[in-house]
């Protein structure tokens, strides 16, 4: 059995939880650095921890380490998709701006400190980068350490 392709043709890594995806779905998760503020607004469904019942929430998606991931941003204050996820981490992702799609999906907190420290650090200096003057810029890493932090990984239809 072979291992999927990791590697973009540019030389990049590829997130291998990406691998079945179609070409056109792919290229819109694995955006780059230089990716503008709308690019990265997705909505999520998850199911409602109190009520059981599908709630539609938007959300801004990152890609960081050569994983997708959705992170609560600078401030780290409770979250209703963080507290949903948590309680039921299978969701659908989607995708509305440009390339339009409903993706299985499953979450896990990102925990570990050094792994959350580097996948942070790559956020914030991403966001400040300056191809993107609408996008609110974090100045500090501190400022987002309480994030919470949730890795992606996209499952296949059954």
């Amino acid at each position: 059995m072979s291992s999927p392709d990791t590697t973009g043709g540019d030389g990049s890594v590829r997130d291998a939880s990406l691998s079945h995806l179609p070409e056109d779905i792919r290229r819109a998760i694995e955006i780059t650095p230089a990716a503008g503020t709308s690019e990265r607004i997705i909505d999520i469904t998850t199911l409602g921890r109190r009520t059981g019942r599908p709630r539609r929430i938007e959300i801004f998606f990152y890609r960081a380490a050569g994983s997708t991931y959705l992170c609560s941003g600078a401030g780290g204050a409770a979250t209703d998709w963080h507290a949903n996820l948590l309680a039921d981490p299978a969701f659908t992702f989607h995708l509305k701006n440009g390339i339009r799609a409903d993706l299985p999906a499953r979450a896990t907190p990102v925990t570990a400190p050094a792994e959350r420290r580097a996948v942070l650090a790559e956020i914030v200096a991403d966001l400040n980068q300056p191809h993107d003057p609408g996008t609110i810029r974090p100045t500090r890493l501190e400022d987002w350490a309480d994030s919470r932090l949730m890795r992606i990984s996209f499952r296949h239809r059954p």
